[in-house]
């Protein structure tokens, strides 16, 4: 296991970091940092002897924060924000159709399951019931419940 990543290096964190218990003086769930939001390294460890965790400090946040590999790109890696992001519950905005054939209504509750980022433009492979269906952000919108801190 090589680190992809070494002290002192930017980075970028890919989704938001939330307080899973272990940061203290806030409560579990809180927002840390904010997808897309630049750290540097300065240390990377294992978790489990089979996690990279590089502890990144986000200075314009004034955070230190542990992070895997697998949430972190280069800061100079392109970047497109996103409006959602995985597991986040969704909603159709709209009718989703294929070949005419409706397999989504319009207001049906889904669960994003990746985020596809491409150079202008943001979709999401979102399961629906009964189906799991490639989707332009501008087809989705949030679910009351959201608390609105998921911008980025």
């Amino acid at each position: 296991m090589r680190p992809r990543f070494d002290y002192g290096d930017a980075v970028r964190v890919t989704r938001n970091v939330r307080n899973d218990g272990t940061y203290p003086g806030l409560a579990t769930g809180n927002l840390l940092v904010r997808r897309g939001s630049i750290g540097y390294v300065m240390n990377v460890g294992t978790f489990l002897q089979d996690q990279l965790i590089y502890t990144v400090n986000f200075l314009d946040q004034d955070r230190i924060v542990g992070c895997r590999e697998e949430e972190l790109i280069d800061a100079e890696a392109p970047w497109t924000p996103s409006k959602f992001e995985t597991r986040e519950k969704v909603r159709a905005e709209m009718t989703l159709a294929i070949d005419g054939e409706v397999l989504v209504a319009a207001g049906t509750e889904g669960e994003v399951m990746r985020v596809v980022r491409g150079e202008d433009a943001v979709q999401y492979h979102v399961h629906f019931p009964g189906h799991v269906l490639q989707v332009p952000e501008r087809a989705l919108g949030p679910l009351a419940a959201n608390t609105g801190d998921e911008d980025g």
